[in-house]
């Protein structure tokens, strides 16, 4: 039962599809690994993905989607170096750890630049245990984007709703929670996130971008950094990660096979209802520091009474097949995180081993 924050679960059916062609792709005598990416056959295998996620997904035909290399940590540098030119300035909404590690990427890059990077809002005087509302945030209406990320994995703060934050093009970091639910991509100049969270392995970035908002990209970087060549090149400017891209495609399958956005979300759903009703079930035990309207769908995180109690709930609860629970290292205690193809039965599984710790042990 795995719960790992990513790399994450996938699922069975996808990763048994790549057992079993492993060594033969497509009658070719060849592993997918072993093609070239001009290859007719890789080829194939890229185009369905793209297609894939264009239709769960129901992107408009004026967004791009790109498969890109070093994860949402590239992105935080890559957006202020295509978006945001000299004299120029950005808003970001911080939320979290990851919201916290995007501003700093992006203050970096305009210090080199002469240009502005404003935090329009945070909730950090919260230890973030809630996500900032439009309202509070305090936006420049000539920002050349705002910034925010939609689910903060180590925190467990989510939007339960799409906010919009003010009339800048909206830049959002949904690597954590992306697949999750059906959105609607319309309104976003841009969307990233690793895939290895909901859609696929490690290595593998998504970006979904209005075409309009690459154009005003820089064109004076490397063009291995620019959005633009990117997408002309229909994400093969240089080689992908190709067993990376064709495991996104078997899983995209999956969640077209299960019954698309709308099974999936409420799954999800039904599994953070079972732990969260775990968690109040003994709130003199166990401790959610979120507030209730920012409760995370994707990581749950809690506190026991002290560490040492901490310490052997993932003692026990790893003896009993349960792996990956263990809070983040900045932060402590205990996470869950419940990505697409964790398994009902394995939350109500967590949940009776929480009521029998917590009745042991309180």
């Amino acid at each position: 039962m795995n719960f790992n924050a990513g790399p994450a679960t996938l699922p069975l059916p996808a990763l048994e599809r790549a057992r079993n062609e492993l060594l033969d792709f497509a009658g070719s005598g060849m592993s997918v690994m072993e093609h070239s990416h001009r290859g007719k056959e890789y080829e194939a295998v890229h185009d369905e993905a793209l297609r894939l996620l264009r239709d769960l997904l129901a992107v408009p035909k004026d967004h791009e989607i790109l498969f890109l290399q070093g994860g949402a940590s590239m992105q935080f540098a890559e957006v202020p170096m295509n978006f945001l030119g000299s004299g120029g300035s950005a808003d970001y909404v911080v939320t979290g750890a990851w919201g916290e590690k995007a501003h700093e990427e992006a203050a970096a890059w305009a210090a080199m630049t002469g240009a502005r990077v404003r935090i329009a809002a945070s909730t950090k005087e919260s230890k973030y245990t809630r996500v900032a509302t439009p309202a509070e945030a305090d936006l420049d209406g000539k920002a050349a984007y705002v910034h925010w990320t939609s689910n903060e994995t180590i925190h467990g703060v989510q939007y339960a709703d799409v906010p919009r934050f003010g009339s800048a093009p909206q830049v959002c970091d949904m690597s954590s929670d992306f697949l999750w639910r059906k959105i609607d991509v319309a309104p976003f100049s841009m969307i990233y996130g690793g895939a290895q969270k909901n859609i696929g392995p490690s290595g593998v970035t998504v970006v979904i971008a209005r075409r309009e908002f690459i154009d005003r990209g820089r064109r004076d970087l490397p063009s291995i950094l620019q959005y633009r060549a990117h997408a002309e090149a229909k994400s093969l400017l240089n080689t992908p990660p190709t067993f990376g891209i064709y495991l996104v495609r078997n899983v995209l399958e999956w969640i077209r096979d299960l019954g698309g956005l709308d099974v999936i979300e409420r799954r999800n759903r039904e599994k953070a209802a079972a732990l969260y009703a775990a968690i109040d079930a003994d709130a003199g035990f166990y401790r959610a520091p979120v507030e209730r309207g920012s409760r995370s769908v994707m990581n749950v995180v809690f506190r026991l009474p002290n560490e040492a109690l901490e310490k052997q709930f993932l003692g026990e609860s790893k003896k009993q097949g349960m792996v990956g629970l263990k809070g983040h290292r900045s932060v402590g205690g205990i996470r869950v995180s419940l990505y697409n193809a964790v398994e009902l039965e394995w939350v109500e599984e967590l949940a009776r081993f929480m009521k029998d710790f917590a009745k042991r042990n309180g």
